[in-house]
């Protein structure tokens, strides 16, 4: 009988008749694993295994870290954070030399919990120098086929939605999406340094009747129609590139030259699941401290909370070459994979919770 405290059957993961129903796609999980760093030792990658403790967690904005204290010789306190990405680390790597990096972490992400959210999972975040971020889309294709071959499956599945993860990758820039799932042109409210139009962004959205908030930012708006009109529609059938987003919402990415409205940023979906987020990545530290500041305001604006800046991730940046990155949730892409209902079936020993 399922425990009515915990009906997910989450926290005695650990009872065997449990374990044995999950087991399968536990083993899945590792098969996948291997034949991922088999393929990236096969292109040249170097792993590193980089450390969770960091000064700061991040700078986005609607992203929450957890903190610690780290107590010094002296017996002094240092307020560290968990890592939400191993993004800071794998830079600084990238400023010191390495070419073709990859990193498996475990990070940490507060007030995330759900079928497709955990506390703490596993990102595959690698780095190509001096490569165009375009090369990714077929880093992309690769492993979703490898991570279908290493399972014995030929197709991916959320729910009713299933994905040929052989089948070639839809590409779909934001603004494309927008006119076809929502009826907004959306780069008539984005200027062409940047700022955004919130009003007109406003009006758009009343006339498709789309609900939102008279306090809601540009960003804001931005989001609702995101995530109530267009995600849910990729990925179906086969995996969606989400490419050149507006630039005010790639903190992390280079601005388009074929149009400064827009980034080097796409995001890859399967079964309308948000798998991968990638990047031609800002090298320009001045211009990264002020995309930071704006971040760290705003997040005090909605959260009451902010967050440091590692100074010494901006010095680095300074040094880093012309690069392109992507951080893919590995938990999520073996759920679809194996077909699991949600995270917790694909992690060995899901957080207590």
């Amino acid at each position: 009988m399922p425990d009515k405290n915990d009906p997910a059957g989450i926290s005695q993961w650990w009872r065997a008749d449990r374990h044995q129903d999950r087991r399968p796609a536990l083993m899945a999980r590792n098969r996948i694993m291997t034949a991922m760093r088999n393929w990236f030792a096969g292109e040249d990658f170097v792993e590193a295994d980089l450390p969770a403790l960091q000064v700061s967690p991040g700078n986005e904005t609607h992203l929450h870290g957890f903190s610690t204290a780290m107590i010094g010789n002296d017996g002094d306190a240092q307020t560290m954070y968990l890592h939400t990405s191993p993004e800071f680390t794998a830079k600084k790597l990238l400023a010191a030399g390495e070419e073709r990096l990859v990193s498996f972490s475990h990070v940490y992400r507060n007030r995330e919990r759900g079928p497709l959210h955990h506390p703490e999972f596993t990102m595959v975040e690698w780095y190509r120098a001096r490569e165009p971020y375009h090369r990714l889309f077929a880093d992309c294709a690769a492993l979703l086929s490898l991570a279908a071959e290493a399972v014995g499956t030929d197709r991916f599945a959320r729910g009713e939605s299933t994905c040929d993860p052989f089948a070639e990758i839809e590409r779909l820039s934001v603004a494309a999406a927008f006119e076809r799932y929502a009826g907004i042109d959306l780069l008539s409210t984005i200027g062409p340094d940047g700022e955004t139009e919130r009003d007109g962004l406003a009006a758009q959205m009343k006339g498709q009747g789309l609900q939102y908030s008279d306090d809601d930012t540009w960003s804001d708006l931005f989001s609702r129609v995101l995530v109530e009109k267009i995600e849910a529609n990729l990925g179906h059938g086969r995996a969606t590139f989400l490419d050149c987003y507006p630039a005010p919402e790639a903190a992390l990415a280079r601005r388009s030259g074929a149009d400064p409205r827009t980034a080097e940023r796409f995001e890859l979906y399967v079964c309308g699941v948000e798998l991968a987020n990638g990047f031609g990545e800002l090298t320009d530290a001045a211009e990264q401290r002020v995309r930071f500041e704006a971040d760290m305001a705003e997040k005090q604006r909605i959260y009451g909370e902010t967050y440091p800046i590692d100074e010494d991730f901006l010095k680095a940046l300074q040094h880093m070459p012309p690069a392109s990155g992507i951080a893919l949730g590995f938990d999520r892409l073996v759920m679809l994979a194996t077909g699991a209902r949600r995270i917790e079936d694909v992690l060995w020993a899901p957080v207590a919770g």
